[in-house]
């Protein structure tokens, strides 16, 4: 049997670099959910016999030895700021996002952690109102609401889904907002590298403190799990920074919610949970209405720099 020819990379690479932009963007999306649906089993996994706390301390410090290159080719020059308080602050909340976070995924059904995870940009609605002062306007909040009833849809006050790890997960979803929030303070001036190299110098030894507590030596296979953790984990977060670069941020949200049918599919294959109708109702009702308050923020953006362009005033319902 004659074996098939081999496609060139240099083919492969070409088709890459004339696809839409679009297309590019969703390939890294979906790339970044699958991963992050490893991720979160492989939380689960180095649970059974390493502790959250200390989960989150190895992501941090494998995360420094890989971006280690990076750091060794900066200069001095590159590393001044006058913003280190913000950048520790946002390494503090960012550290308790990550814990609670790892701890949820090793209480709960990973399905459950993350559908209740999508209501971090309703939080960061909320955020961006009482401590940015940005002005929101009633279809916003009317879509937060809505996002909030679907967390209790899936929550079901009453039921027995309100449990300490749902309420664990709302506290992570909220300090991944505030981390969001201040990003997006950071980024008026601040370089993406300096923002991303200095939260994990700050939140290494931050995650240390508290597994300090908990500590117990992981093994060699621990170790190996540990470290494939914290490269799924990077490697993730580089393919949600090259997407942002390729396609508006309502559609970098809207594929966001890939991340649930991949992560019920690893609990489903590895772990032996089936995620209840409730989970998927409420993760659909949080899902449409933070994809409602992306979109507005993309079109607000479009109007506010049309605006500027033409010297002309904002129309009243463009704020809205």
């Amino acid at each position: 049997m004659t074996p098939r020819p081999r496609v060139p990379i240099a083919r492969l690479r070409t088709a890459w670099r004339d696809a839409p932009a679009t297309v590019r963007g969703a390939a890294w999306l979906v790339l970044a959910a699958a991963l992050t649906a490893v991720l979160a089993g492989m939380v689960r996994e180095a649970s059974k016999t390493v502790h959250p706390f200390e989960i989150a301390f190895f992501r941090n410090i494998f995360g420094v030895a890989f971006m280690l290159p990076l750091i060794l080719r900066m200069r001095v020059a590159e590393l001044r700021t006058r913003k280190l308080n913000l950048y520790a602050i946002r390494a503090v909340v960012a550290a308790l996002a990550m814990l609670t976070f790892f701890y949820a995924l090793s209480i709960m059904h990973l399905a459950n952690v993350v559908a209740l995870g999508f209501t971090s940009p309703l939080f960061a609605t909320a955020g961006a109102a009482l401590f940015l002062h940005e002005t929101i306007r009633a279809r916003r909040w009317t879509a937060t609401v809505i996002g909030f009833c679907g967390a209790m849809v899936i929550l079901r006050p009453g039921g027995d889904a309100l449990t300490l790890g749902a309420a664990v997960v709302l506290v992570s979803a909220a300090a991944m907002a505030a981390a969001a929030l201040m990003v997006k303070n950071l980024s008026r001036t601040e370089p993406a590298t300096q923002i991303v190299l200095y939260l994990v110098l700050f939140m290494t030894p931050l995650t240390l403190v508290p597994a300090l507590f908990v500590w117990t030596w992981p093994g060699s296979g621990d170790l190996l799990l540990l470290a494939g953790l914290a490269a799924v984990a990077t490697t993730s977060n580089v393919a949600i920074v090259k997407a942002f670069s390729e396609i508006d941020v309502s559609l970098v949200a809207a594929f966001d919610f890939i991340r649930l049918p991949f992560t019920a599919l690893v609990g489903y294959l590895f772990f032996a949970e089936v995620p209840d109708v409730w989970t998927w109702a409420g993760a659909a009702i949080i899902a449409a209405s933070s994809i409602y308050i992306a979109h507005r923020e993309v079109q607000l953006d479009r109007q506010k720099r049309l605006a500027i362009a033409t010297e002309a005033p904002r129309p009243p319902e463009a704020l809205s």
